[in-house]
């Protein structure tokens, strides 16, 4: 690494308390990694620096060079590389994030949780060894898993009927009133966890389903390829993603139902992520693409 590069970053390092070298923005992450530090990050910061290292080849490479570490996102806490995306998630999970970042950590009271009778029989039945604990965890994007395993000293005990629970801190916080049930499936019987928590998500659509949509009036369809791609193949009714479009989605009600598509699901799947996160609570992506809508739906639509 240049002399000149280096300076570049360490007084991006220097004069910022926390900064993270991500891909995208912290309103716009670009990979599902950097959105997840980037979500750890605001639940307990209001101000930190992001650096998209997608607009800056050089600092997409040197800031690996720097910290010799391979992966992006990387976070530096007061001048100090604190590591990637897998080490946040651990200091959540241990409690210790507040800490690192120099902020105070708030009590976290355990949380009401309702387990039916038939789970905490389930349970109860899995736990072989009197130093094991059944787990809830709940992550930051709020995927739900139930482990047997030992406590440790951070850890929320909660009793709920008849049966404890252990959650990290951070699943402690979001999880009030998550009800567990043991409820027969097409393959078996299954635990059913429901977090009134859980914020919206995107929804994935069929082109057959997005098709019957349309049949019905008009809807908010965007297409976030490029005019070039356009060119080559369309959904009739689809309008580009340009600025007057965000612009236009921007002044619509929240209760809005939008619609994304590209060529295969990847980069509109990241759009529809953006708008959820702007408040709206309908946020579609059609799975596939384009190319599913040609494969499915409309043959007379190229495919490229």
């Amino acid at each position: 690494m240049d002399a000149s590069l280096r300076s570049r970053i360490q007084t991006l390092v220097d004069n910022n308390p926390v900064v993270l070298f991500m891909k995208g923005t912290r309103t716009a992450p670009q990979c599902g990694f950097s959105a997840t530090v980037v979500q750890i990050l605001d639940s307990v910061l209001d101000e930190y620096e992001t650096v998209n290292v997608l607009a800056d080849p050089e600092i997409r490479q040197g800031i690996k060079d720097f910290s010799d570490w391979p992966t992006i996102p990387q976070l530096y806490v007061k001048g100090e590389f604190v590591g990637g995306c897998d080490i946040i998630k651990d200091l959540v999970a241990s409690g210790q994030l507040e800490e690192t970042l120099g902020v105070a950590s708030p009590e976290v009271a355990p949380p009401v949780i309702h387990v039916s009778d038939s789970a905490a029989a389930a349970l109860k039945e899995a736990v072989q060894d009197g130093n094991e604990f059944v787990r809830l965890e709940i992550s930051q994007g709020f995927e739900h898993g139930l482990s047997i395993g030992p406590r440790s000293d951070t850890d929320v005990v909660v009793a709920a009927g008849n049966i404890s629970l252990v959650l990290d801190r951070g699943s402690a916080r979001r999880a009030a009133g998550v009800t567990i049930d043991f409820v027969d499936t097409p393959n078996g019987k299954a635990f059913k966890i429901n977090n009134p928590n859980e914020p919206p998500r995107v929804q994935q659509i069929s082109a057959a389903d997005l098709r019957e949509r349309m049949n019905k009036g008009p809807l908010e369809l965007f297409d976030v390829r490029t005019p070039k791609e356009r060119e080559i193949a369309r959904i009739e009714g689809a309008r580009l993603l340009d600025r007057p479009a965000q612009d236009h989605i921007m002044a619509l009600p929240k209760s809005t139902p939008l619609y994304f598509h590209c060529h295969s699901g990847m980069r509109s799947q990241q759009a529809a992520q953006f708008f959820l996160g702007q408040g709206f609570k309908q946020v579609y992506n059609l799975e596939g693409g384009i190319d599913a809508w040609s494969r499915d739906v409309d043959s007379d639509v190229p495919r490229y």
